[in-house]
């Protein structure tokens, strides 16, 4: 492993619930250190490079940490050595060993956005991942739950989070990895979406 030359931003990132079904998770209170989350979501209000991207089942805005030129204060998150460590956290959880390649994107939602049910599947693509919530304070009524399910039927409700600001979810992509975004109705909804991928296969 690469030397420490910098703070761990993710050094506060310590499972507080797993979950066995309806797949794989953990929950986590916070993920980043506070100065770090207080400079990534004033940079990601004001200088981010968002771009709007539709599919099929969702509308947001999004872009790669790793393509851009991060602020110094910012720049660990994408270092190496830090994602290294947050990796090994993920294969500590959830069992499970994991190749060095990590991906790093930042999502948005604005009002009136939201994300379908999906298992985030596809063939030779990520196979855990991490998301990480960011905003200024959602209140119930503003929307933009991440809710998970017991099927790919969109009545069949595993668990409904509320999209606290810092706090995390881990989780094993298969099958039954079933998960959505309820639609934002007021405020902006920023998050943290890292891609793991199983040993031997990136």
């Amino acid at each position: 492993m690469a030397m420490l030359t910098t703070h761990d931003p993710y050094a506060p990132l310590n499972p507080a619930e797993c979950v066995e079904q309806p797949f794989r998770y953990f929950l986590a209170e916070r993920c980043l250190a506070p100065e770090s989350a207080a400079a990534l979501l004033e940079w990601l209000e004001i200088d981010a490079p968002w771009t709007l991207v539709e599919t099929d089942f969702y509308e947001q805005f999004e872009f790669d940490l790793r393509d851009v030129v991060l602020p110094p204060a910012l720049a660990p998150l994408v270092d190496p050595a830090m994602l290294d460590r947050l990796r090994h956290k993920m294969e500590a959880t959830l069992g499970d060993s994991l190749s060095e390649h990590v991906e790093v994107v930042a999502h948005r939602l604005d009002p009136g956005q939201r994300i379908g049910i999906h298992n985030d599947m596809r063939e030779g693509g990520e196979t855990h991942r991490l998301t990480v919530q960011l905003n200024r304070g959602l209140a119930d009524e503003d929307g933009g739950f991440f809710m998970l399910f017991n099927s790919d039927n969109a009545e069949d409700i595993h668990r409904i989070l509320r999209p606290v600001s810092g706090s995390a979810i881990g989780f094993a992509i298969g099958p039954d990895s079933h998960h959505a975004v309820s639609r934002l109705h007021n405020g902006v909804r920023y998050t943290l979406v890292y891609s793991f991928h199983a040993a031997g296969r990136a």
